[in-house]
């Protein structure tokens, strides 16, 4: 994760408090040996993916026993608009469980993936809802001899909790037209990130509509596993995304305890708090952050940890390259801090072979930095900047390659005499040349989406198969 930039190279000192003691952080040295990895739930994307398609064959197994009584325009238009209404009403349900932050969902699926199907998922949900709606409404037109515009209006007005349904479906289009690429990159990720809580709205809204439906009507057992489903679904929502933080922001009592300029551009934001240990955070997790500072307390931006987390400290360290994270630079030691997390699936627990390449761009390194530490077996590090000022964090990484006997390759576009590095393509050859047996290696990618398209690409070329390439993008 990146962001931020400072104000002043001055160092901030930490101030006394009543009753408060805040502890100013040595720097961050590497430690021998890496650390136990947590016990902790992995859901598995393949069974996942088995669970969902399985979910949407229940949801749809009575409609199917159906088909064979179907006859006549009127009737086929109907069922088509009953069966893609409960997908429709399937898929809203797994398009709110999918960004639930369930840890066991975001450690073994990964929150990019998670992302990733969110979207697709809503697509899926807008073409399915539409249908539903057009096809249901040409089969009342059918059956009722009167005009397509007075029957329309009709059904939407007097119809069981259709005006409700409308309503949904609409706010769940607007809510698909703002995150179109091309408008989302007009928006502020904040504005884009509030909007999408209509979706809940839109949801439940139509939800007493699916209920009317014979699937649902006819059969108690469905009825009452859709509003299971239903009630299931939410109070995920309400305590994960809710709940939990605010549990863990009243136990851990996180507030910043200093900041370090690392850079002209870049901070380390050093944070501590109470029973750190119990957040079970592991080298490669990012946290959302909310720091309660004046303009900052309404956002929780993700950036990543860049040392492996401790009992007393955690730290992230920042890019300035928006409003929020160029903010940071200026927060004041013993500011309150909220943090929800840990989150991502970019850990050690991905790693299957004995080697290991790291492959890092500009300010991704955060993530791979504690990774670099931590990470069983042979470490190779690849660190890629534009310019030798932007290899950040370089005195720590040479200090873990000497403890660990590890190599590091920093390679930059625009060579200087101190830059030590050498300018080394994304290319499948040149990759193979600097990294002996690459293809036995597992690789962890982190940086611009730019660089990390362009590494798989050339990591595909050299041999890597794509399962042990692993890579988080924080594009969502």
């Amino acid at each position: 994760m990146s962001g931020a930039a400072p104000s002043s190279g001055t160092r901030p000192r930490t101030r006394a408090r009543t009753r408060t003691r805040t502890r100013t952080p040595t720097r961050t040295r590497p430690r021998r040996g890496a650390p136990e990895r947590p016990s902790v739930r992995r859901a598995n994307p393949d069974l996942v993916l088995v669970l969902l398609y399985a979910g949407a064959a229940v949801a749809t197994a009575t409609c199917w026993a159906d088909v064979t009584s179907v006859s006549g325009l009127a009737g086929w238009l109907a069922w088509v608009g009953r069966l893609t209404g409960l997908l429709a009403g399937y898929a809203c349900a797994v398009l709110l469980g999918l960004v639930s932050r369930i840890p066991a969902l975001d450690r073994g699926v990964g929150t990019d993936r998670l992302a990733r199907w969110h979207a697709t998922v809503g697509r899926f949900t807008i073409v399915l809802s539409v249908t539903h709606m057009l096809f249901a409404t040409a089969a009342h037109v059918a059956r009722s001899g009167t005009g397509a515009l007075e029957a329309t209006v009709g059904l939407i007005l007097d119809g069981p909790a259709i005006l409700e349904a409308t309503v949904g479906l609409l706010l769940l289009v607007g809510v698909a037209i703002v995150s179109v690429r091309q408008v989302r990159r007009r928006m502020r990720y904040e504005t884009w990130h509030y909007l999408h809580f209509v979706t809940y709205g839109a949801v439940f809204l139509a939800f007493a509509h699916q209920l009317t439906g014979p699937d649902f009507v006819d059969s108690l057992v469905m009825s009452a596993l859709w509003q299971a489903l239903y009630v299931s679904v939410p109070a995920l929502l309400i305590w994960y995304r809710f709940l939990t933080p605010l549990r863990r922001a009243l136990r851990h009592r996180l507030r910043v305890a200093e900041i370090r300029r690392e850079s002209p551009a870049v901070v380390s934001v050093y944070l501590t708090g109470d029973h750190l240990d119990e957040l079970g955070a592991e080298p490669g997790q990012f946290f959302r952050w909310r720091f309660l500072a004046p303009g900052m307390w309404w956002t929780a931006n993700p950036y990543s940890l860049s040392a492996p987390a401790t009992s007393r400290f955690l730290r992230i360290t920042v890019k300035g390259v928006g409003d929020h994270s160029r903010a940071l630079a200026r927060l004041r030691p013993g500011t309150r801090v909220w943090a929800e997390g840990p989150y991502g699936a970019l850990t050690a627990a991905r790693s299957r072979r004995p080697q290991a390449l790291l492959v890092g761009g500009g300010v991704g390194i955060t993530p791979l930095r504690a990774l670099f530490e931590t990470l069983p077996g042979q470490v190779t590090l690849v660190y890629m900047a534009r310019r030798d000022e932007e290899l950040i964090l370089r005195g720590e990484l040479d200090d873990i390659a000497v403890m660990r006997n590890a190599k590091i390759h920093y390679t930059v576009d625009e060579l200087s005499g101190s830059s030590g590095g050498r300018s080394v393509p994304l290319t499948g050859r040149a990759l193979r040349t600097l990294i002996p047996g690459l293809a036995v290696h597992d690789v962890y990618l982190c940086g611009p989406t730019g660089m990390t398209t362009a590494a798989r690409h050339a990591l595909r070329r050299a041999g890597v198969p794509n399962r042990r390439i692993h890579v988080e993008s924080f594009d969502f």
